[in-house]
């Protein structure tokens, strides 16, 4: 069962961020707020895809469902 806080640090680990915010409770289905340099210029499904990458094996493994807001610095600062 994975927690919130592990899921950020390896998001953090595989991808550059200035803010990553997760939530969810019941260790398999969570909420994600991303915000990243490199997402700039990407579509959001490319923007997901890094975010994938960088959590490797625990999507398959631990988290069952992962619903994310990917944002570029310029767009968080726009909010």
């Amino acid at each position: 069962m994975a927690d919130r806080k592990s899921i950020e640090e390896t998001i953090r680990q595989g991808l550059e961020c200035s803010h990553v915010e997760v939530r969810g409770d019941d260790g398999v289905h969570f909420e994600a707020l991303i915000v990243s340099p490199a997402f700039a210029g990407n579509s959001r499904v490319r923007r997901h895809q890094m975010v994938y990458a960088a959590l490797g094996e625990r999507m398959r493994e631990e988290i069952h469902a992962l619903s994310m807001q990917t944002l570029s610095p310029e767009e968080w600062a726009a909010r």
